[in-house]
């Protein structure tokens, strides 16, 4: 756990919200903003593990975006701190336009041109009929360092998405928006953020040792 900051210093929980059944279905289903699927047995069971092991941390805020699966991700985090959890608009999920609710295979198998030019560069190409990372990235990266400057001598935790995250965490690692990609981010991974001096830096990166069974 972060020590108790200094009154310039934010440390930041930025998480991933628990497992949906979309993530879990073979293939996996595609889910952005226009769909609001709750959290399934296994979500809240991470979402519990996730609370209990940021339990010891001295959180003064939780954040969230206001998609329900971040709601109760959130909420789970909150709990054993008394806090109510702050929804931000801006934390929400990528628009994955057309490809709402589809499977990888059956969109390359339909959309086989906007597929290709996706996979090149979804920094600049947008999922078909929505958005593009680059569009995430720039409404993510001032939300997230607006609540550090807003936060500092305090921990935080935000709530948010796999694209919301990877994007962030891009800007920060100097990690091309064309490989966003390889920057995991598994269903309440956590990442842990240090923001000093107008910067945040990365000190932890999907961190999920918490929600393994020691099996």
């Amino acid at each position: 756990m972060p020590p108790c900051p200094a009154p310039e210093t934010c440390w930041l929980y930025l998480i991933r919200h628990g497992a949906t059944a979309n993530n879990r279905a073979r293939p996996p289903r595609l889910q952005g903003r226009r769909t609001d699927p709750v959290l399934s047995g296994e979500g809240h069971d991470q979402a519990r593990r996730t609370g209990q092991a940021l339990a010891a941390a001295d959180l003064g805020a939780v954040f969230s975006s206001p998609l329900s699966r971040a709601r109760q991700t959130a909420e789970a985090i909150a709990g054993p701190h008394g806090l109510s959890v702050e929804t931000v608009e801006d934390l929400i999920e990528v628009d994955v336009g057309d490809w709402e609710g589809r499977p990888w295979d059956e969109i390359e198998r339909m959309h086989p041109e906007a597929y290709r030019l996706f996979m090149a560069d979804a920094g600049v190409n947008p999922y078909l009929g929505g958005e593009t990372i680059g569009v995430v990235q720039a409404r993510v990266v001032p939300a997230l360092e607006r609540l550090m400057a807003e936060n500092l001598g305090r921990v935080i935790a935000a709530v948010a998405h796999n694209v919301v995250n990877r994007a962030y965490l891009a800007h920060l690692l100097g990690v091309p928006l064309a490989k966003y990609r390889s920057i995991p981010q598994d269903n309440c991974g956590v990442n842990l953020l240090r923001f000093r001096g107008g910067q945040a830096k990365p000190i932890t990166v999907n961190a999920i040792a918490h929600l393994d069974d020691g099996g």
